[in-house]
C-alpha cells in the first residue's frame, strides 16, 4: 500500500461523550475463537415528516412497565441509501402489512460525519459502531488519524489498524462473550460491514480489511466479496479461506446453507465475488442469510449482536434507478426485518433497530389525488443531507425516539447492550 493521504480537520471532532481513542499498545485485536489469521504488513427527502411521534402500541408499553428489562440481544439492521422516501415506497406497495409497521418506536437519524458536512457510508456506519463521528471514508477510527498519518505516513501504510483505532460494538460483544456476526448483500470488506469489524483510514484498504474481519471473533459471515478472501486479488493477502475453511463451515451457494444452518462451527459464506445480484435475483436472499444467521448465533446463551445490511437501496438510487427496482430492494429488506422481529418475539431481551447510515438520490415520490399509481424522482446521483427514518422494537427502544445524531444511537446501543455508560 502507498502513502496515504488526507485533509487536516476543519470540523468539530467527536462530540462529547464518544467514546476515546484507543492506544496502539491497547487496541482492539479480538483474536478469532476458531484460529487467528496473521497481519499481513504490506497489504498493499423527498418528504420529512411534518411531525415525530412516538407511536404507541403493545410493545411501547411492555416497555414503559419493564424499563430496566436486559438487552441480551441487539439485531442492527441498516438499508444503506434508505430515507424517508424509501420507506413511502415499501409502504405504499405493502401498507400497514410492512414488519417496520409493527415496530412501535419511531425516529428521524441526522447523518453527518465529524466535520458536519455530508456523510459517507464508512463515517455513516463508524457512529454506529463506535459512537464516534469520524471523516469520510474511515472505517472505525477517530479524526486524530488524520494527525497521525501526517506523523507517520509509512507507519499508518504499514498497520492501517493502528490509526486511531475506536473500539466497536462487536467487537465489544465478543470481549463479553456473546456471540456475533454480520449479514450483506455487498462484500464483507465493504465499509458497513467493515466499520463493525476492522479499522483502517481508508475503506478501499481491502486487503487489509479482509484479513481484520476474519481475525475479528464473527461467528456468522455471509454475504459478497470472496475475491478480497480467496487469493484473487492482485496485491492482497493471499488466500485466507484455506486455512479458515478448514475449521469452518463455508457454504458457497443458498444449498450449501441450508445445509450448514444445523452446524456449532463457524459459518463463512461468500456468495459473490464482489456484491450480490438485484433483490430477486440474489441467492440466498436477505432474509435467507438473515434467518440462517440468527439460528447459528441463538445457540450462545450470552446473547449476540447481528448486523444486517442491504447495499441495493444504495447502489441502485446512487444510479436513479426506476421504482420497481427500489421497491425490490426495500421489500427485501423488509421481509428480512420480520425474520428478526419473529426471533425477538421468542427470545426476550432482544432488541431490534433497523435505520440507514445515510440516504441516497435525493429520492421524491409523486404521484396524483384521483390514483393510488406513484412515481419516483431523483435530485441527486449521491448522497443527500436527508435525516434518515429509525425503528426500534424491544427492551431499551424508547431511548432511541425522537431525533438523534447518529454517533448517539451508537453509544445508546453500546449503552444498552455492553453496558457503556
Amino acid at each position: 500500500m502507498g502513502t496515504v493521504s488526507a485533509r487536516r480537520d476543519t470540523g468539530s471532532g467527536v462530540s462529547a461523550g464518544a467514546v476515546t481513542t484507543l492506544s496502539s499498545s491497547a487496541r482492539v485485536r479480538v483474536r478469532s475463537k476458531y484460529g487467528a489469521v496473521a497481519m499481513r504488513r504490506n497489504v498493499g427527502v423527498g418528504a420529512l415528516l411534518s411531525m415525530l411521534w412516538l407511536i404507541p402500541g403493545p410493545g411501547a408499553a411492555q416497555m414503559t412497565a419493564d424499563g430496566d428489562a436486559e438487552v441480551r440481544n441487539v439485531i442492527l439492521m441498516i438499508a444503506d441509501g434508505a430515507g424517508v422516501a424509501t420507506w413511502s415506497v415499501a409502504r405504499m406497495a405493502r401498507g400497514s402489512e410492512l414488519a417496520v409497521a409493527g415496530m412501535p418506536v419511531v425516529g428521524l437519524v441526522d447523518t453527518r460525519n465529524a466535520d458536519g458536512g455530508l456523510t459517507d457510508s464508512a463515517a455513516g456506519a463508524t457512529a454506529f459502531s463506535t459512537g464516534a463521528r469520524t471523516f469520510n471514508r474511515a472505517i472505525a477510527v477517530g479524526p486524530e488519524c488524520r494527525d497521525q498519518i501526517e506523523a507517520d505516513p509509512a507507519g499508518v501504510a504499514a498497520d492501517p489498524a493502528s490509526c486511531a483505532p475506536l473500539p466497536t460494538l462487536l467487537e465489544g460483544a465478543e470481549e463479553r462473550g456473546k456471540a456475533t456476526g454480520m449479514v450483506t448483500t455487498t462484500a464483507l470488506t465493504d465499509a458497513t460491514p467493515a466499520s463493525f469489524a476492522a479499522h483502517a483510514p481508508s475503506r478501499d484498504l481491502h486487503a487489509s480489511l479482509a484479513v481484520q474481519v476474519l481475525d475479528s471473533g464473527a461467528d456468522v459471515l455471509l454475504g459478497g466479496g470472496r475475491m478480497y478472501f480467496d487469493g484473487s486479488l492482485q496485491g492482497g493477502p493471499g488466500d485466507l479461506l484455506r486455512d479458515v475453511c478448514g475449521e469452518a463451515d463455508c457454504p458457497r451457494d443458498a444449498a450449501e446453507l441450508e445445509e450448514a444452518r444445523s452446524g456449532t462451527r463457524r459459518l463463512l459464506g461468500l456468495f459473490a465475488a464482489d456484491e450480490m445480484e438485484r433483490a430477486g435475483e440474489r441467492v440466498p436472499d436477505l432474509p435467507t442469510m438473515t434467518r440462517a444467521a440468527l439460528e447459528r448465533l441463538s445457540a450462545n446463551p450470552e446473547g449476540l449482536f447481528l448486523l444486517v445490511e442491504t447495499e441495493g437501496t444504495d447502489s441502485y438510487q446512487h444510479d436513479n434507478d426506476p421504482l420497481p427496482s427500489i421497491r425490490r430492494e426495500i421489500l427485501e429488506f423488509d421481509r428480512a426485518v420480520a425474520e428478526a422481529l419473529a426471533f425477538a418475539e421468542r427470545t426476550p431481551g432482544t432488541l431490534v433497530v433497523v435505520t440507514g447510515d445515510h440516504e441516497t438520490g435525493g429520492l421524491a415520490v409523486h404521484g396524483e389525488a384521483e390514483t393510488t399509481e406513484s412515481e419516483i424522482a431523483y435530485t441527486s446521483g449521491g448522497h443527500t443531507h436527508a435525516m434518515v427514518p429509525l425503528f426500534a422494537h424491544g427492551p431499551g427502544a424508547e431511548r432511541l425516539a425522537g431525533i438523534r445524531d447518529n454517533d448517539e444511537v451508537g453509544r445508546i446501543l453500546r449503552a444498552l447492550l455492553l453496558g457503556d455508560g
